[in-house]
């Protein structure tokens, strides 16, 4: 089992057609944000798909941000939080 999460609402793939596609993931365990480009080293985007992958970025991130407090807050009972 993975401790990484990917956004499954991400299907972006290669703009040249040579099926290389793009992953963005949560760790599940400490909120870190994995980027993948799966097959090879580089991928070519149409500008949708550069956007659809920012916007995978961008709520990763604040899905990671979510994990990271939660598990500082358990670590640290007394610690307060602020809304």
């Amino acid at each position: 089992m993975s401790a990484y999460s990917s956004d499954l609402d991400l299907n972006v793939t290669d703009a040249t057609g040579n099926g290389v596609s793009v992953d963005v993931a949560t760790n599940l365990l400490n909120g870190t944000v994995r980027l993948s480009v799966l097959w090879t080293q580089e991928v070519y985007l149409y500008p949708d798909d550069a956007e659809r992958v920012a916007q995978s970025l961008l709520r990763a991130a604040e899905h990671g941000r979510h994990i990271a407090e939660t598990r500082k807050r358990e670590a640290d009972p007394s610690t307060s939080v602020s809304d």
